[in-house]
This record gives structure tokens, sequence and C-alpha cells, in this order.
């Protein structure tokens, strides 16, 4: 184990220190200063290596967490990435973005903040990469059996390594211009700058896999085609149905999805030229949702210029710790303060939309709002608490539906679950055999972390069918995480 009393002699939990705030909303570039080495140590060391490690079960998956903190304790770098490897394809994705369930499940958090199992797992990766010891697997020999994987985000890309290392011809389609899904255009680079996309694609190229962007299927190849062309096929479209707010002046100009704003601002950054961008500069941007996407949305408008920024959330605001109703190990729904939130603006809970107002050139300038109210469960708004807010801009980061139904329903014969996912069975399996969905197009709008734990049980199946066995690691299978999607 790491240092037997680390937990007894460091009490305290250590994080690298952010830029500061009026430097960085002045570029693009990651929130955080580099780590310092001993720093990192002395939080691995931590580590308790419990018996039972709870963090295991916190993890979708299984990362071998104890393992990899005491390697980072000891010094040994290249065996903790080989241990993190392990189980994971993209530690440098999920060491950014994810929200770590790993941290809210780990032992000394019942009485001590938890370990910095995020930060250890993105440093482990980070100096990988710099090290040149992130290399491309091949495989050994080739099946002979091709697969066709749609949509090349998370899922996408951890079923797509997974079975291009057990040997098969593995082509990746994309409709986008350039590959990476939400994590080339749906997350800024000031969480996850594109160079880490980019080299991690390098390796994948490397080792064999093949990427089609700037294809539809469904479009540009019928569904149809497709499955007659491979022998397998993996659904990872994601879900990418917005979430709409159906009230009046819906219709106005300057009213959008979060994630046509956050597109457009990601190809302006990697240096596109975008027509009739959709900016916050010089704006009164209000934000209508207090998730991650939310979150991504308020940065990206100090980037951009906004004159003010304001967050509504519709339900109350989380408690500032652990309550009773959620013990440990689960993980806890509390307030947190993201590196956007740092930046400026206002929060708002219990803030019920009740109208977009417009002007007389069918712009808008303001919302109505009115105070949340809880009645027989529902939320509604308050009758006489109404008030406007200025707004120029307004960008809905509700969360999303499921996937785009038409074409998968027309030509896939898909059928979807009571929760917009595609019905799937144990094995990823969808209406047609040789047909899996991975990720959240069978799951539902969801963590990175789930998604690539999607990916790799997904690859064990196609390989399965494939080959009539497999040596892939499943780590989880739909039954296990999609309780009551199935409906």
């Amino acid at each position: 184990m790491a240092d037997p009393k680390g937990f007894l002699k460091v009490t305290e939990r250590e994080l690298p220190p952010r830029r500061p705030v009026p430097v960085r909303i002045m570029d693009w570039k990651e929130v955080y200063e580099p780590g310092d080495s001993a720093v990192l140590r002395r939080q691995a060391g931590r580590c308790m290596d419990c018996g039972v490690p709870f963090c295991h079960q916190g993890c979708p998956l299984g990362n071998l967490i104890p393992e990899w903190n005491d390697l980072t304790w000891r010094g040994q770098s290249r065996s903790a990435i080989e241990r993190l490897h392990a189980t994971n394809n993209f530690p440098e994705f999920t060491g950014r973005l994810c929200p770590a369930p790993c941290e809210s499940s780990c032992v000394l958090g019942i009485n001590q903040p938890a370990v910095t199992i995020k930060q250890v797992e993105v440093s482990i990766i980070d100096e990988a990469f710099a090290r040149g010891w992130v290399e491309p697997e091949p495989p050994g020999r080739l099946t002979g059996k091709t697969v066709a994987v749609v949509g090349s985000g998370p899922a996408g890309l951890a079923a797509a390594q997974q079975l291009t290392r057990a040997g098969h011809t593995v082509a990746v389609f994309e409709r986008d211009d350039r590959i990476g899904g939400l994590l080339r255009y749906g997350i800024p680079d000031f969480k996850m700058e594109k160079r880490h996309l980019e080299s991690r694609l390098r390796q994948m190229q490397d080792e064999g896999t093949r990427f089609r962007a700037g294809v539809e299927i469904g479009k540009d190849i019928p569904w149809d085609q497709l499955r007659a062309r491979y022998d397998a096929v993996v659904v990872a479209t994601g879900a990418t149905v917005p979430r709409d707010l159906a009230i009046p002046g819906r219709d106005l100009a300057g009213v959008h999805f979060a994630m046509e704003f956050l597109v457009e601002s990601n190809k302006a950054v990697a240096g596109d030229q975008v027509p009739n961008q959709i900016s916050a500069q010089g704006k009164h941007v209000i934000v209508i949702g207090g998730g991650d996407t939310g979150a991504d949305c308020i940065g990206t408008a100090h980037r951009q210029g906004a004159l003010s920024v304001t967050n509504l959330a519709i339900g109350k605001q989380p408690p500032a710790a652990r309550t009773d109703s959620q013990p440990w190990p689960m993980a806890p729904t509390i307030f947190e303060v993201s590196s956007a939130h740092e930046e400026g603006g206002e929060r708002a809970y219990l803030a019920s939309t009740v109208e977009f107002l417009g002007n007389e050139v069918g712009e808008v300038r303001a919302l109505r709002v009115a105070e949340t109210e809880y009645i027989d469960g529902r939320r509604v708004p308050k009758s006489g608490t109404e008030r406007e807010i200025p707004a120029d801009l307004v960008l809905i980061a509700m969360g999303f539906t499921g996937p785009e139904r038409a074409q998968l329903e027309d030509q896939l014969e898909a059928q979807f679950t009571s929760r917009g996912a595609i019905t799937r069975d144990d094995d990823y399996q969808a209406t047609h055999p040789g047909v899996f969905v991975a990720g959240d197009a069978g799951r539902g709008q969801s963590l990175i972390v789930w998604a690539i734990a999607e990916g790799r049980g997904a690859a064990a199946s196609v390989d399965r069918y494939l080959m009539g066995a497999t040596e892939l690691i499943s780590p989880v299978r739909p039954t296990d995480i999609a309780i009551g999607l199935q409906a």
C-alpha cells in the first residue's frame, strides 16, 4: 500500500491552483496551473488501500485506484500508467471531465476529505504522454472481421480501440467534420484542450482504427447498406436531442440551445470561420439549467466578453455538504463551484422561467421568471412573484432526452424505451443481430466514465458475437447500469 500512515499525517486535500480569473478568461487554455509532484505524491500517499476498496464500486470502469495511488506515491510512474490503462482507455478525458464518483465512494471520505483520485489519474496520464509512454498497441493478427462504429464520442472511441486491438478492422463514422463527438465540439478548451484528443486519435490511427469524418449514417450511407457492408455495427450516436422549454416567446431571436452555442464557439476557437456565430460579446446572457453544460456556457460567455451572466436553476440549491439522506458511499448532491462559476455571474435557484419577452423586431430582450414552489410534488411558478431579467442571449441547458430517432426508426427499425433510449439486451444488442448500442444512445444522458465503460462492454459483446468468445473485459452490462430504462 501507499504510506501506511499517510492518511493520518496528511489530513488536508490539496489540488493544483487554478490560474487567476482575470488571466484565464482572456484565453481558452485549461484553468489549472501545472501540478507539484511533491503534492501529488503526498496526496496519493493518503490512500488507505482498503481491504474492500469502495472507490472500485464508485467507478463504472472498475479502475484499480489503490494500485496506481501506491505506485504514484512510490514514484513508479511507468507502472502506474500500465495499471491505469488496464481499465481505462482514456484517462486524459476522465481525469479532466468526469465528476469523480470514485471520490464520493472513497472510504477516507467518511471522516476526512477524500483522496484526490481524479488529480492523481490525470497526472499519471499527462506524464505518460510527455515521456512517450503512450504507444500504439496494434493487434498481433487480424481476424478478417469488420466493424462499423457510428459516433466518435467516448463510447464509440472506446469500443473502436478495444475492437481494433482484438484484431478486427474497425471504421468509425462521424457526421461532423472532425472526429471526437462531444469531446470535440461540446467541451470547451478551458476544460480540456483539444491536443489531448488529438494525441489519443493519433495512437488509435497508428493501431489501425480508421476514421471517416463528415459521413452521416442514414443519409450519406443508409443503415441497411452499412449493415450489409460490415460484420457488426456499434451505434454510439449519443443522446443529442436537447430538452426544450416550450413557453411563450420560445421562437424569439437570441434564444438557443446550449449545444448550438458551444459547438460554434469550439469551431471558432479551433480557427474555423463561423458565419453569424452565436456570441455573448457585449450581451446580457442567461443560462437556463444548473448542470455541467450550463457551466460550460457560463465559462464560454465570460471568455467571449458578456456584459453579465445569470444562471437559473428551477430546483433548490443543494446543501454544502453530504446529508444524512445520502450517506457514504453514495454520490451526494452538493453545491459545487466550478471554475466557470468562480469567474463571475449570478446563480439563482428556485427560478421558474415563465416567458421570453421580445422587442419590436422579434429579438429577446428579457425573461419573466418567478419563484418555484412545490405543489403535489410538482415544481410550478409561484403566483405573484414574477420579475423580469434583462437578456440579449438565452441558452437552454436543460439536458437531453435521447438519440435522434427518425432514421434509426425508419431504416434500422430500432425500438425505444419509455425514456427515449434505444432498446437493447444484456449484451448491448439491439433489434437486429449484429447491431449493438453503447453509451448515451442506450443509457440516456450520463457521465463520460459511463460512456467509456459501455464502449468497453459493447466491444466485448461484439467480439464474442463475431468470434464465439472474447478476452476483452466488460466492466458493466446494461442491466447493471440501466435498471428501469428497459421498461
